[in-house]
């Protein structure tokens, strides 16, 4: 009967203006939810079989709620260093374990970036989701893959109690190029062989109070750091060479400063050579000899030329290897006019305690320490689904996959799609309150509309049962 139908069509206007008001509250609630994303309820009709010619049989309506998971909300400034958000395409890949997370355990991703250290050390949101990436290993390497297995949860609490030995040292700065030649340089080349002898007489002996050794012209001083974590100092010293023969060339050794810091020589002595200069002051590898080979500059502390050199008994610290970078792209040794200059850097974990964490836009999360030295310990890694519309959200304002967001594809930052990070920044609720407040008083309205189609269906069937009275 029409008058049936009629009632069941405003039976299904309310059920449908009822999830739209439900949809309309969710959004209100979230205004101000990080990296929420708008509900929106779409209404499509309800059509009966074909009815006889001068019949009609109402159908009615049914709501679908859909997420607009791919709108880019609005990125607001914050004050910390580890709130992150995303511009572009992507999610943040989370765990709700914070170790031992596999692959057969479950990964949420999701747009909010509010991350905070918990107690333990690790990046977790205000939902409890903890953040993962590419973890760099002991090396500082970081190998990105799309394999969800190497995903881990960032931690940074090790940072502060592990130490990492220094491995790579780049020195670069400038050496004086009118510097004046010193005594014992002036004597070697004028045919004293002893003025300057490196088994003998050498600059890693110079002593100014006993007038023994030979006083460099410059001393460049590279900190290192042992697998506790205890600063020594590696010292270069150079002095010019005054044979016109061997013009822009200076003599160079390495030892360490105290020299009690090393095993196997009275005065620390490691290593010696010579470093040379092209004509237009540019450091020149294929004529210095302090290391045989420059892409590969290595000080092998554990056993030097065979003669044992390491860290001394007493620090308890383990060998390692060193390399010492002082030409080329890597570290832009300069011979000039201006003064002799020094800057080095380094890896390793920091002697100094930790600082700050911060998140840079290619997703590189770096530790910076009170002595200014800083490094990489991890890599965020970025979601991507051919159809993020189709993922499942659940509590927390994450998502999970569904068949219908296609399979997941890890990127980094900028790679491929992917959007780029922006540090210090949180993703607003895309919710505009004015468009819902308007949306509550047209579903308030059309609410009211399907009751009125129910009371008038109910009146006219009241009507019709009087007849038998």
């Amino acid at each position: 009967m029409s008058i049936n139908s009629a009632m069941r069509a405003g039976v299904s206007g309310l059920i449908a203006n009822s999830a739209a008001l439900a949809s309309i509250s969710d959004n209100i609630a979230n205004v101000n939810t990080v990296g929420y994303k708008r509900n929106q309820v779409d209404f499509s009709t309800i059509v009966t079989a074909s009815n006889n010619k001068g019949s009609y049989s109402a159908g009615g309506v049914m709501s679908r709620s859909r997420q607009q998971v791919s709108a880019q909300g609005l990125l607001q400034q914050t004050s910390s260093s580890t709130d992150v958000g995303i511009s572009g395409q992507g999610f943040f890949v989370t765990s709700e374990k914070s170790i031992n997370a596999t692959g057969d355990d479950s990964r949420l991703f999701t747009r909010a970036g509010s991350f905070q250290l918990d107690k333990q050390g690790y990046l977790r949101n205000t939902s409890g989701l903890y953040l993962q990436g590419w973890v760099a290993d002991s090396n500082g390497s970081i190998v990105a893959t799309p394999d969800i297995n190497s995903l881990s949860s960032i931690n940074v609490s090790s940072i502060g109690g592990a130490a990492t030995p220094t491995t790579r040292a780049v020195v670069s700065g400038n050496l004086k190029a009118d510097q004046p030649f010193s005594a014992p340089a002036l004597a070697l080349a004028n045919g004293d062989p002893g003025a300057y002898d490196i088994a003998t007489n050498n600059m890693s002996q110079y002593d100014p109070v006993a007038g023994t050794g030979v006083k460099p012209d410059f001393s460049i001083q590279i900190a290192v750091g042992d697998s506790k974590g205890v600063k020594h100092t590696l010292q270069l010293d150079v002095m010019r060479d005054a044979d016109p023969a061997n013009a822009n060339q200076w003599y160079a050794e390495i030892h360490a400063v105290p020299a009690t810091d090393i095993e196997g020589d009275t005065d620390g002595y490691m290593k010696a050579g010579k470093i040379a200069f092209k004509s237009d002051g540019t450091f020149d590898d294929t004529a210095s000899d302090l290391f045989a080979d420059w892409t590969d500059p290595k000080i092998a502390i554990d056993a030097f030329d065979g003669a044992g050199l390491k860290w001394a008994d007493a620090t308890g610290a383990a060998a390692q290897d060193l390399s010492i970078f002082l030409g080329g792209p890597a570290g832009p040794l300069s011979q000039l006019a201006s003064a002799s200059t020094q800057a080095v850097n380094t890896n390793g974990t920091a002697f100094g305690g930790l600082t700050n964490i911060e998140v840079g836009e290619d997703g590189f999360v770096t530790a910076h320490f009170d002595n200014g030295n800083s490094r990489k310990i991890a890599q965020v890694a970025l979601a991507t689904f051919a159809n993020p519309e189709g993922l499942n959200a659940v509590s927390g304002n994450a998502y999970r996959v569904a068949v219908d967001s296609g399979p997941l594809n890890l990127k980094m930052p900028g790679d491929r799609g992917a959007g780029i990070l922006s540090p210090s920044t949180l993703e607003s609720s895309t919710v505009d309150l004015s468009s819902e407040f308007t949306g509550l008083i047209t579903t308030q309205r059309a609410y009211s509309a399907s009751y009125k189609i129910i009371t008038t269906a109910d009146q006219m069937l009241e009507e019709l049962l009087s007849i038998k009275r």
